[in-house]
């Protein structure tokens, strides 16, 4: 059995409870441990430059400093770091938002173990993280198509299309019978065309321009 990556994360959220309950879903996951804990964003922010890690995760609404603040930051002075927004905010301007400046995934509170555990692994191997009721959240979102201003390749079009619904790398790659860094060299095409920052963003710019 493949031994699952080590992660150091953190997590903030103004609910004592709300961070206790996260603790205990995790004590199955030996792989993941929680070096931290924060209340709002500016304790989340002395966490990450005191300790060496991996995911924050973060609520949105918080005292002294709220969670969109804090991703902003993280994003500009530690960009390596992956964010995962956990929250019971499910209105698209927040969605919207935190996809343009850098979140790596976004889940919602009423979901479960299972859910939160996948977000973290796969947010922690590059991937973007978003699904069910907040993809469904941008669909609803959009009323109008915007004009297609750019133009894509066919291949492009597949990968795009695969993103949408939510294939990882290997899976693209499998579908389409491309290596991985074809994939991601297509991946790379359709950030820089679009101009966006990440695959969370491509699916946005797909669903706002009619390519799904």
């Amino acid at each position: 059995m493949t031994q699952k990556k080590e992660l150091n994360i953190i997590i903030a959220d103004d609910h004592q409870i709300v961070i206790d309950g996260l603790k205990s879903l995790l004590i199955q996951q030996p792989h993941i441990k929680v070096v931290g804990e924060a209340a709002n964003g500016k304790e989340a922010l002395d966490l990450i430059e005191n300790n060496d890690i991996d995911i924050a995760v973060l609520d949105i609404s918080m005292p002294e400093m709220n969670g969109v603040e804090a991703t902003k930051i993280i994003k500009q002075q530690y960009p390596d770091i992956k964010i995962l927004i956990l929250t019971m905010h499910d209105g698209s301007e927040f969605i919207h938002e935190l996809v343009e400046i850098g979140a790596n995934g976004y889940i919602l509170k009423n979901r479960g173990k299972e859910e939160f555990v996948e977000a973290l692994e796969t947010i922690s191997t590059g991937e973007e993280y978003i699904k069910g009721q907040v993809l469904n959240t941008l669909l609803k979102a959009v009323r109008k198509p915007k004009p297609k201003a750019v133009q894509f390749t066919k291949r492009e079009k597949d990968v795009l299309r695969l993103i949408v619904d939510e294939h990882t790398t290997s899976e693209i790659s499998a579908k389409l019978n491309i290596a991985n860094s074809t994939v991601e060299t297509h991946r790379r095409n359709l950030i820089e065309k679009t101009g966006v920052k990440s695959s969370l963003g491509l699916v946005r710019y797909a669903i706002e321009n009619g390519h799904v």
